[in-house]
């Protein structure tokens, strides 16, 4: 495996994958900690997981260097996602306890609960655009559930895969219950077809999310799956402007555009649409390019090449469609794999930047000639991750956020970010089950009826 620094185009690293026969040790000896493991008590399980919180603050900028080197986020950023592990980390251990207490179900004459019991091993297989929160937000509420761990994550991160698998073993978890196995993705088959594994849970593109619950069905095995999103983002006429601009562009450039949850399909409200496109394009002409670890950077490098170079075939495919790039669109002559903050408008269905996940910096425009059809074109997608409505009526919004939008996190007048409180995932084409709070806990565990007659 090759970690290569999407800055500059240059290898940092190469590392050996794991031999077959060392796979298989890794999983003889996690099953075996796993069935000591759920004996412990909730309390003793949360104080290895304070520990892994506390050694992700102290050396947060350690860690968020190697994010930025391998998968190219801002540094800024990268800081900003340890933080949030280690929130996600204090969260689950100061609140499994009660969400994993036993549930009494009154009925006449009986005792009857519903308990919570964990499966087992559960594998992730992980993606690099968040490279330490997507696994934290797997690892932390399954060990405190007392599952264990074996992370596949991407190919490109493997500096960042091994490095969480020390951490675990550092802030005193047993060996083996988190394990980082080395393999590539024709190796994942084999896995999800073990009889150890008890559950799989996968963060990424819809053809791989398609195959792991196809193998996963065949074992009949619970399988949560995060794919990907067209996030529309509705601007009614009300709007407030300056707020609606500015809350959509720091969503499409986080994390260089990378995002599932990014804003992606900007649907305006046609008395609104020409000043929000003016002022859109005032504020990403602004945007300043470069290197990630500087801190004046706004959009840095996407991942890798092929990265780019797909961006950019949907870009140009939009625009021989009638799509109108008033900003960026081409490849920058620079080392590196980086692509310009690019505004196209005119966009309409049957396009790919309509129709597509545009996994990048480039934000689409679509107008909507009124409330209604703004909400038909905001639902006229295969994706049903996130969706955002911008209006000063907040009665309306909320209506429409709850009721009319195909999404499974809607906010109003804010961006879609995860919070470890509230639970995430997605409809249609994202993919189905929940990552995170309460919800988040429960999906890796038999959920058992217990009756005393």
């Amino acid at each position: 495996m090759k970690s290569i620094n999407p800055a500059t185009g240059q290898l940092i690293k190469e590392y050996a994958t794991h031999p077959q026969a060392e796979v298989e040790s890794i999983l003889t000896k996690a099953e075996a900690c796993v069935s000591e493991w759920k004996k412990v008590s909730i309390s003793e399980r949360a104080k290895p997981m304070m520990a892994l919180a506390s050694l992700l603050k102290k050396n947060k900028e350690s860690y968020a260097k190697l994010i930025t080197q391998e998968m190219g986020k801002r540094f800024t950023e990268a800081v900003s996602e340890i933080e949030k592990c280690a929130w996600g980390c204090e969260y689950y251990a100061e609140n499994a306890d009660e969400f994993l207490q036993d549930e009494v179900v009154k009925q006449e004459g009986r005792k009857s609960y519903i308990s919570y019991q964990p499966l087992g091993l559960i594998l992730a297989i992980m993606p690099w655009n968040f490279p330490f929160w997507q696994v934290i937000r797997f690892a932390a509420p399954n060990l405190m559930a007392g599952n264990g761990g074996l992370l596949k994550h991407a190919s490109n991160v493997p500096g960042c895969a091994l490095l969480l698998e020390k951490l675990f073993q550092e802030a005193g978890f047993p060996p083996y219950l988190f394990n980082t196995l080395m393999i590539g993705s024709e190796r994942v088959a084999s896995l999800i077809q073990d009889s150890r594994i008890k559950g799989v849970t996968l963060t990424g593109s819809l053809h791989a999310g398609s195959e792991v619950a196809k193998l996963a069905g065949q074992q009949i095995k619970k399988t949560v799956l995060e794919l990907g999103g067209s996030d529309p983002y509705l601007i009614l006429q009300d709007a407030d402007l300056e707020k609606a601009v500015n809350a959509c562009l720091q969503s499409r450039l986080i994390n260089n555009g990378q995002s599932c949850i990014a804003a992606k399909r900007f649907i305006v409200e046609a008395p609104l649409y020409e000043a929000f496109v003016d002022k859109l394009h005032e504020k990403m002409q602004a945007i300043q390019m470069g290197d990630p670890m500087l801190k004046g950077t706004q959009l840095g490098p996407m991942a890798s090449q092929p990265l780019r170079d797909e961006l950019h075939s949907q870009v140009e495919r939009s625009v021989a469609l009638g799509a109108r790039c008033l900003l960026g669109g081409k490849i920058p002559a620079r080392d590196g794999f980086y692509y310009p903050a690019t505004l196209l408008t005119e966009v309409v269905p049957e396009m790919p930047a309509f129709d597509e996940e545009l996994f990048g910096p480039v934000a689409c425009v679509i107008k909507a000639r009124h409330e209604q059809e703004g909400i038909a074109l905001a639902n006229q997608s295969s994706f049903g991750l996130g969706a955002g409505v911008f209006t000063e009526d907040l009665k309306k919004g909320e209506h429409i956020a709850r009721v009319e939008l195909q999404a499974g996190l809607c906010f109003v007048n804010d961006f879609v970010k995860s919070d470890p409180r509230l639970p995430f995932g997605g409809i249609k084409q994202s993919g189905f089950g929940r990552e995170l709070s309460k919800v988040g806990i429960h999906e890796f565990l038999n959920i058992k009826t217990v009756v005393m007659a």
